[in-house]
């Protein structure tokens, strides 16, 4: 949701719950969001906005590119060899 354009925490909440699919909570989401700062793999802004208190936006860094493009990768291969041990069951 980061690589198109920054965002702010609860924006990220709204579209994860928009989705319907996760159950999502701003103890999950901004704690993550914490995390991946600390690590280098997103870098925040202030924004004002109108009539309200500022928000702190969240972009992918050069390193959170780098990272979600590994682990795409990486789940892709683990989600085939899922459906793979699904299809073949237990046949060896």
């Amino acid at each position: 949701m980061l690589k198109e354009l920054p965002r702010y925490g609860g924006e990220v909440i709204q579209m994860l719950r928009a989705r319907g699919e996760l159950v999502v909570s701003e103890g999950t989401i901004y704690p993550l969001l914490s995390r991946m700062r600390s690590e280098g793999l997103v870098e925040t802004e202030w924004r004002d906005t109108p009539g309200g208190a500022p928000r702190r936006y969240y972009r992918l860094s050069r390193s959170g590119q780098k990272a979600v493009a590994q682990f795409r990768d990486e789940w892709f291969r683990f989600r085939d060899s899922v459906d793979t041990i699904f299809r073949n069951g237990a046949r060896q």
